[in-house]
């Protein structure tokens, strides 16, 4: 159930005691205040209640993949999700070796509405908040509890953080994953602390793919964390004026040349970025852009997932940007410690595990 503003609620409490022949009690309280109960205020603003922490979680809609990995850096999850979406990224390539009974839960389509996920009985489903008016909807109307969330910029993780930590009852848990990220971020800011905009490299973070033996480039977001990260990292966003909607934009060479970033970071999800990188290397048209003859044209890193997405790996995406853009205030930092630290004290996983399944999986500008 939603929760209402205090004032209201109070408001409803008198008048369903007066309707009821009774007298205002001093003692009436919200649910929330029953022992057992949990609530949370979601992405949305909404407060969600539930007469008991939630022990059946299903991941549902688009972009979940986000939420997954982030629910996963909590040991409760592993025997709470019971469904989840695979798409085109699929995060059973990755969590099999923090879960080893990730074989054991349902798996959705993206696609999945309320015939698919009912049948689960879910105590909630969590769904990112762009999917309230579709599929969250469909299902609040027959009466699946839902939750909102963001995940997408660096202040949203650590409110939707408090969020999974009350729901799977580990508030303690979610301080201590927000320490381990504002520990990197403060090291960023100290390392980056008096760096003038002129000091700052003008960045571009492009999206190649390839369909048909077409080719498409695309940059992110203003919004998006692919921005904020190159902000964080220190540099200055060339495509940032001309991506103010709400997705990728489509951008041809001639505008990448009209920007001629001096540095260039490129996501490939279908591809090996390095190889893309090789491939453009070779190009007589990308060799003329300053970027290039600089050698600043860097695969974007990543290991099983990118790190320019808003998965939990996004703080390895910004610290990674960083030591590319300022290597000389960076240069303290070594990536592979951080990839160890990060899979041991996010995930749980030992050095042997990192080493097997992480390491080897390691893709772009690495180390």
């Amino acid at each position: 159930m939603r929760r209402i503003d205090r004032s209201v609620w109070g408001i409803f409490v008198v008048l369903g005691l007066l309707l009821a022949g009774c007298g205002p009690a001093d003692t009436a309280r919200p649910p929330a205040a029953e022992p057992g109960r949990v609530a949370v205020v979601d992405a949305l603003g909404r407060t969600v209640e539930f007469d008991a922490p939630p022990q059946r979680i299903v991941v549902a809609g688009k972009s979940s993949l986000t939420i997954v990995d982030a629910l996963f850096l909590f040991p409760e999850a592993a025997g709470r999700v019971v469904g989840l979406v695979a798409g085109q990224q699929k995060p059973g390539d990755f969590l099999r070796h923090v879960d080893p009974t990730f074989d054991q839960k349902a798996i959705l389509a993206v696609e999945a509405g309320p015939e698919q996920i009912a049948p689960l009985r879910p105590d909630v489903v969590l769904l990112r908040s762009f999917a309230a008016d579709g599929l969250g909807q469909s299902l609040e109307q027959v009466g699946l509890p839902v939750v909102y969330l963001d995940l997408e910029t660096p202040e949203q993780y650590g409110r939707d953080l408090d969020t999974l930590g009350v729901l799977l009852g580990n508030e303690a848990r979610a301080t201590e994953i927000q320490a381990f990220y504002q520990a990197r971020l403060d090291r960023l800011d100290g390392a980056l602390q008096g760096l003038e905009d002129g000091q700052k490299p003008r960045a571009l973070v492009v999206q190649y793919s390839q369909q048909g033996g077409e080719t498409a480039l695309n940059v992110p977001s203003a919004a998006w964390l692919q921005t904020i990260e190159t902000e964080l990292a220190g540099g200055l966003p060339v495509w940032k004026e001309a991506a103010q909607g709400g997705g990728w934009t489509i951008v041809n060479f001639e505008q990448i040349a009209a920007w001629d970033p001096d540095a260039i970071f490129l996501i490939s999800y279908g591809a090996d970025p390095a190889q893309v990188v090789e491939t453009l290397r070779a190009d007589a048209r990308w060799q003329a852009l300053r970027a290039v003859q600089a050698g600043r044209l860097h695969a974007f890193a990543g290991d099983i997932f990118s790190w320019d997405q808003s998965d939990p790996r996004w703080i390895l995406g910004v610290t990674w940007m960083a030591t590319r853009l300022h290597p000389e205030r960076l240069a303290g930092v070594d990536m592979m410690d951080e990839v160890t630290q990060f899979f041991g004290q996010m995930y749980g996983m030992d050095e042997a595990t990192i080493a097997a399944n992480i390491l080897p999986a390691l893709r772009g500008d690495l180390p």
